[in-house]
Parts: C-alpha cells; structure tokens; sequence
C-alpha cells in the first residue's frame, strides 16, 4: 500500500516519520499470546480490546468534509470492523480459467452456509469492477480465513495458489490504480515505491496477458524501491510471476536515475538502440501516513495526528515530480495513497499541475470501470497546524512556515510569491528567513506586510483553480473496502524550463530554453515547499548533462536534503572510487561503477557453455540467445545460474552499461538455466538444466530431451517424484525415457496413450516439468507444493464433472481407465506396474 514502510525518500521532516513506517503494524485485532515464562498468567493482564476512534481523527475529516455530516456514523462504523480478505487470480497464469471455474461453482455453494447474520449474503463474490471475474471479495477477515475450520479447505486453497502464484491476496482498493494506468503490452512501465509488489505483479499480468506461449511482450516493469528489505520481499513476490521483463532496483523515488546518453544525435537516428529511459506509464504509489488502512492495521487509530500527513506532503511532491519528468510525452501517469487526507492527495496533484505549467493535465475517468464506487476529488480543504484551522497560506504564523507549506492550500499561494510577480521587487530570502526586497530588508519588511494586509479582504476559505474533482477518492462504507486515493495525470508536452530564483548575493539570470531534443529540460525552483530543506542539488551526474547545456539542469534533478549530508543512514552504499564532489558541501553523487553489496549484471557470453546448451536440448535458432543471458557472478568459471531476459529488458541492460551503471539493480532476468551439482550431474554431457521458472518461455523451442506422457505416467511422477523406466503404465514411455540422454530433459502432458511429439505443439494450456533422466530412473525436479498443485488441477481437467476443459481425448479407448486410475477408483493397477 501507499503506506508501506520506508518507502521513497529519506528526507528532511520526511525521515522522521521513517521509524514508524519501518515498524511492522501490530494487528490489534488479534489477541496477543500469554507469556510462557510468566506463572499463571501474572505478568499478562487480561486483555481489553482498544477503543477504536480518536478525537483529533473525528474533528479533523469532519472538518474537511470527507463525506457528507449524515453519512459519518455510517462511515466511521465500517473503518472500526476488520477489512474483508480479497484475492485476484493471475490472469497470465495457465489455469486462470480453472481456478475461476472452481469459484464459481464450487466455493460460492460450499461456503455460502457460513455468511454471517447480518452481513453480506454471499460468502464470497466477484468484484464487479474488476475485469473478467478475476478479483474476488471475501465476506471474512483473514482472522476468520485462520480460525475458523470449517473455512479451512477454502483457506488451504487460497495458501497454495498464493504460494505458486495462481492467485495474489491483496486489498480490493489496491487493485484499482493500476486499472487506470491503460498499460498496453509494449509499454515500459515505471512503479516508483513497489513493495510489497502486488500492484508490480498486477502490472506484469497486465502486460502478459495477450502474449502466446512462449513468447514475450515487448513491454517490461521496472519495479523501484528505497528499502532494501521491502526490496526482497518484492522479489520474492514478483518472482512467482517468473516474467523476463522485469528489472528491481533501489533507489530513493526522488532521485530515480535518468539513464540518457550523451551523444551526437545523428548518430543515435542510426542506432535503434534507446538513448534515454523515459517510461509510457508511471505508477506513483506514494508513502502516506497510511489511515485509509485502518481496517487492516487498527493500530493508527491511536498513532494518527494531523503531522502525519504534513511531514510526507514534500516528499511526495517531489517523487510525483519525478514520476512526470521520467514520463514520455503522451504517457500516462497514476498518483495514488492509501490516506484520506488531502494534504497529501489533492494538496500534492495541484502542486504537481502548479509546477508543470499545463505540460500536464488531470484526465477525467469517471466514465472507467463504472461498477467501481469512488467520491470526486476535493476542491477546498483547510490545514490543521498546532490546534489552529489555517484556510491560507496568510494565516501561518511565520515561525511554522517552514513546516506548513503554501503547497497545502487549495490556492498554492503564498505571500512571498505575490511579492515576487510584482515587476519592480526583486526578492530573496537569507539564511535568516529575512526579506530583501531591492536589497533593502527594511523595505522588503514593509512590502511582504503590506502585501499581508491586501489579502485580509480575500474570502476566508481557498477554492483550487484546477478541476480536482477528476481526481477519485474511494470510501470504505461505499463497497465495503479501505480507503484510497487515485489522480490520473497525462503528460500532454515536455516539462517547461523554470526560472531559477536567485541564492543570497546573486542576481537573477534570465535562462534560455534548452535543446529542444532532449526533452523536460527544467531548473527546479528554490520556493517555499523546498525551503523545508537547507540547500539544493549541487550537481547532476556526467551522462545526464547535455555539453550544450551549463545552465540548465534535467528535470532529473530533484532538491536534496541537507540533512542528509551528515546522516549515515541515509546515504546510498556507493564505492569512494564511484563518488565525485561536484561542490563542496553539496550532497556526494553515484556517477559510475558498480553498486557496493549489489551482485553485478553481466552479460553471459560464454560461447562453449551457450553451445552446449543449445546442442544438448536441441534448441530452435529462432530462440533469441545472444544478448538475452545474464549471470549475476564476476567469475565466469563458477556461475551458477543463468538468466533470460527479454528484449526490452536487454535494451535497458545496455543503457545502464553505457551510462555507467546508474541503476542499482536488485534483481533481474528469469532463471532459466542451473549448473547441476549432483555428483549424476557432473557426467551429464550438459551441466546446466532447465530451471522449472524458465520452462515455459524456452518449451517451444526445444527438440531433444522431450518425452510426452500419458496423464497416468504423468501422475506417477508427480506422485512418487522418482519412478524406474520399467514401472510406468505405459512401456513404451518407459522405453523413451530410457533411451534419453543421461541429464536433464523435460516431460509434457500428453492425451490418451500417445508418445509422439511430431504432432505436438505448445499452447497455453500445455503442461510440463522439468525431471533428471538417471540411470535407471526419471526423477521430478519440481517443487513438492508445485507437484500438489499440478495433481489437483490434472484430476479437474480429466473428471467431465467439472466441465468442458478435459485434456483427455475422449476417442482413445484408455480414457475411462485414466480417469478411473487418477481418481484412485484403479490403485491396484498402479501397484502392479509399481
């Protein structure tokens, strides 16, 4: 969610808000376990559940009118009961339809006994706005799912399509921003804050979803995450997606790398090559003071205070800003949070539209997903600050204006700005907050106070002048959900250049446009928002400064924290030999060389090892081979594993490389190859076998070492994971095995008693897994929850009970006895060919 812990930037007010969200939530719903080492339970008091409301919360949102004064009980009494477990079905996943199926008309009948009085009458449901039946709304918490028995077979079946990656459990209004991103299947999508990952995997299914077995979309997601930890747990997510076309790095969101070549541009129209990583969509799923979550972590009822919000307001402006200076003219770019709270909402989508100077226009999608019900985005709200309501940026005492920002208004207005347009002042702040207006402070004094007392007949409360209400805010009492927040920004022209307001002691300078073929040249201005921070950026990195342009800096560059200049933690690991002061006691900068503590990226061009691998198999030439492997290991001589990456991927590989490996890549690539250590192994005539993740991209393309079995040769071998050659149903599969090479081949799923592969042809719905040919035996290398999940979708595909979908050819006289001996109605005809 928005919310996640340690997501983004480690900035200025910014960072102390940093603890609380690395701290994993307690959930309060649940009652705490006894002490063991306490007697009798002495030293645990008896536990009371925590009142569920907070004073500040309920005067706050009232004030802002959230919802309507008759709707807040309604509204408050469904944030304080448990949020509804939901899950989505992976539609790229070869048993999407199945899985679908088996909720259709199995679960909704057999659970509908357990809706309980008063709530939903259905147990579970489709969610109407989601397409194709493909999300699910639960009616019981995950406490139920846990504790109640007779929930317990649906449990055991949402655990094991989660783990193999069939399903994705995830909130409902999650779901949502990535729907409103229109990703086609050749976009390059950009998800900025992505841990967890389960908007990152949706975003990949999204892309795969069109695409034929065994080929690959042209498009690819690089998923970006400040935390290292959350970045592991985003891998471990995405990783059951078991996609080529993703890239994970870690970055701060702020400060995401540009990746752009410096070079002659004649001879870049020459190169087909990319010269510079700009993304079709970008999905900006902020962190947030996170209160639309309070369903699920009920815990922030008693945490929540307005300064949540306030100290994320900057960072999230700044990887908004981010996010659209990285962003192709004519993409589409999504800004999301999972609070309710429109300093960090609207406050933050009119600042971004403030800055873009029309290069950027909110796009209205009401007329998207009408099932879906969500509230148009505020118009005027007010900042709460130290017990006091604030409805203009005048009405900030000056000693708390440099922690509320005129950004919070609906306006985006502030004093110093009036006095700024004005043609005959010229202003600058010191390092005082002192006012210099024509370098008299006397006079700037009286100026910024006479331009105080000219507003005092303005109306008390701000009305944004941008159509916010295009922006969406969902509510947990409309469609039993949690909260969240959706802007849909689409950038319509290159960022404009900005004039730089000048430092203390410099005139102002007139800045000209810069090169018009290198897009969203922008100086960032240094204006009330970033006065947060005591200084800027003092230098960009080498390959993202044009020779052409001295003046003006990328919209790359983002304003640094001063702060973070003597905090070890938040700087980036980097090598001394990497770092180059560009001005003393500015912020130190990664230029290039590798990332320290990160495995390297290098192209895998071991010619002797890539032949014997495409001889051994029997590989097509059409495969794509060079340039598509990567090995993550300087050695050469002790790779272990290999990976596959698409064509997009490879595209962006070689960018990096050539920029000077400005992304810190944390993973990359689909494991597609691994060295086999067995003592068998090393007298294989090849050493590397095909990895389980990267059998179905590379299947179609194999001619050796194939073998097709019948669905009771199949199941004996998911069964007993080891079978002789002279133990299957079938002897002449047996006799096949036997005359393969000794190593690893591969096994599909075949119809009836056929053995042939000359008529065999690789679709969706093909089955198959890796096994180890021995010497006198084919052993499974498939996982044992992979095995569970093959067999139980093997006896729905071949019972005719459970529909149409039977991959049995029903002319073959063997099919009723197959049936009859995968259903366990033959066991004795099993134990004697075993």
């Amino acid at each position: 969610m928005g919310g996640g812990g340690g997501r983004g930037g480690r900035g200025g007010r910014a960072r102390t808000q940093r603890k609380h969200f690395q701290q994993s939530r307690e959930n309060l719903w649940k009652h705490p376990k006894p002490d063991p080492s306490s007697q009798n339970g002495q030293d645990n008091p008896t536990w009371t559940p925590f009142a569920t409301q907070n004073p500040a919360f309920d005067v706050y949102y009232k004030e802002q009118r959230i919802v309507d004064s008759e709707e807040w009980e309604a509204f408050v009494e469904v944030l304080r009961t448990p949020l509804p477990a939901s899950f989505r079905i992976n539609s790229s996943s070869q048993f999407s339809a199945d899985i679908r199926s088996q909720l259709e008309n199995d679960f909704v009948h057999s659970l509908r006994a357990e809706v309980v009085e008063g709530a939903e009458t259905e147990a579970i449901r489709p969610l109407l706005w989601y397409p194709e039946n493909l999300a699910w709304h639960t009616n019981f918490s995950r406490m139920q799912l846990r504790k109640n028995q007779t929930l317990e077979r649906f449990h055991e079946f949402l655990k094991l399509e989660n783990e193999i990656g069939n399903i994705t459990r995830q909130e409902a209004v999650s779901m949502v921003p990535p729907l409103f991103l229109d990703v086609h299947s050749n976009h390059f999508v950009l998800d900025m804050c992505a841990a967890p990952g389960s908007k990152t995997f949706q975003l990949l299914e999204i892309i795969h979803h069109s695409c034929k077995a065994g080929s690959l979309p042209d498009g690819m997601v690089m998923a970006n995450d400040l935390d290292v930890q959350r970045c592991n747990l985003l891998i471990h997510q995405t990783k059951r997606m078991c996609t080529a076309n993703l890239i994970v790095t870690n970055h701060e969101a702020q400060h995401f790398p540009g990746c752009r070549l410096n070079r002659n541009p004649v001879k870049m129209e020459t190169e087909k090559r990319i010269s510079q990583l700009l993304f079709d969509r970008v999905l900006c799923d902020v962190p947030c003071s996170g209160d639309g979550t309070l369903r699920k972590a009920p815990d922030l009822w008693r945490k929540w205070s307005t300064g949540m919000g306030h100290g994320l307001h900057s960072l999230q402006v700044l990887i908004a800003m981010r996010g659209v200076s990285l962003l192709k003219v004519g993409g589409r770019m999504v800004y999301s949070t999972c609070s309710m709270n429109p300093i960090e909402n609207e406050a933050v989508v009119a600042e971004i539209l403030r800055r873009c100077g029309g290069s950027v226009e909110l796009v209205d999608v009401s007329h998207e997903l009408p099932q879906l019900i969500r509230r148009p985005g505020l118009k005027r709200w007010k900042v709460h600050d130290k017990g006091m309501w604030l409805a203009s940026y005048k009405d900030v005492p000056k000693c708390r204006r440099s922690i509320v920002h005129p950004s919070m208004f609906p306006s985006g207005r502030s004093v110093l700005d009036l006095v700024d347009s004005n043609d005959n002042v010229n202003v600058q702040n010191d390092d005082d907050n002192n006012t210099s207006v024509n370098g008299s402070s006397e006079d700037g004094a009286q100026a910024a106070l006479a331009v105080e007392n000219s507003l005092t007949h303005e109306i008390t409360e701000e009305v944004s002048d941008f159509p916010l209400e295009h922006c969406m805010r969902i509510v947990p009492h409309d469609q039993n959900t949690g909260a969240f927040f959706i802007a849909v920004l689409q950038k319509v022209s290159p960022l404009p250049a900005i004039q730089e307001k000048p430092k203390k002691g410099i005139a102002k300078k007139h800045i000209k446009p810069a090169n018009q073929d290198i897009e969203d040249k922008q100086v960032f201005q240094v204006d009330s928002l970033e006065s947060t921070f005591d200084g800027v950026l003092g230098g960009v990195p080498e390959a993202d400064v044009n020779e052409n342009e001295s003046n003006n800096l990328d919209s790359e560059v983002t304003t640094s924290v001063s702060h973070e200049e003597n905090s070890q933690e938040a700087q980036e690991p980097r090598n001394a030999e990497s770092i180059k002061k560009v001005t003393q006691g500015k912020r130190k900068l990664q230029i290039q060389g590798n990332w320290r503590g990160v495995d390297p990226v290098i192209f895998f061009k071991d010619e002797l090892i890539i032949n014997s691998i495409k001889a051994f198999y029997g590989i097509d030439e059409q495969f794509p081979f060079n340039g598509h492997l990567i090995s993550r290991n300087n050695d050469p001589n002790h790779v272990k594993r290999i990976y596959y990456v698409s064509k997009s991927v490879k595209d962006a590989l070689e960018l990096n490389f050539s920029v000077g490996q400005q992304l810190k890549i944390a993973s990359v690539g689909l494991k597609m190859f691994e060295r086999q250590s067995s003592r068998e192994g090393s007298s294989a005539p090849c050493s590397f076998r095909i990895s389980s993740e990267g059998l179905p991209v590379i299947l179609p393309y194999i001619t050796k070492q194939i073998l097709r079995a019948s669905p009771v040769d199949f199941k004996h071998l998911l069964l007993n994971k080891a079978v002789r050659f002279s133990d299957f149903f079938y002897s002449e599969f047996g006799e096949k095995a036997a005359n393969l090479e000794p190593g690893c081949c591969v096994v599909v799923l075949g119809k009836g008693n056929t053995s042939d592969l000359e008529s065999f042809q690789v679709d969706e719905s093909t089955i198959a897994i890796g096994c180890w040919r021995g010497r006198a035996s084919l052993t499974v290398m498939v996982t044992a929850i992979d095995c569970q999940e093959l067999l139980e979708r093997l006896l729905i595909r071949l019972d005719p009970e459970h529909g149409p979908s039977v991959v049995v050819d029903k002319n073959s006289n063997d099919v009723g006895d197959e049936v009859e001996v995968l259903n366990g109605k033959n066991n004795h005809v099993e134990a004697n060919r075993s």
